[in-house]
């Protein structure tokens, strides 16, 4: 295998990796708030990485290009939303999860 190639399994890889962790924090923790940071963080990380992926395997110049616009694209918008969900749940009054809610 050529080192391009082993870059675009480890792009992919990574990629499924923290879209999975992303995955996991969505359905494993206790309110919106943290919720919102595994999607906006974990699920920005692992979209960027296999979008890379693509972009080295297509080898394309207009693919690249437009593998690029979306990885900023991607940036720009989920962390964005995630703040958006947040801001709307707090104007919901809706309380963050604390250790005494477990009691």
């Amino acid at each position: 295998m050529t080192p391009v190639e082993w870059a675009i399994v480890a792009l992919a890889l990574l990629g499924a990796f923290f879209g999975g962790v992303a995955a996991i924090g969505i359905v494993r923790l206790p309110d919106i708030y943290t919720r919102a940071h595994a999607a906006s963080k974990s699920d920005t990380l692992g979209a960027v990485l296999t979008i890379g992926a693509v972009a080295f395997a297509l080898q394309s110049d207009l693919s690249t290009v437009k593998s690029i616009f979306l990885i900023v694209f991607m940036f720009i918008t989920n962390p964005t939303a995630a703040h958006a969900i947040a801001r709307a749940a707090a104007d919901q009054d809706i309380e963050p999860w604390t250790k005494e809610d477990d009691s």
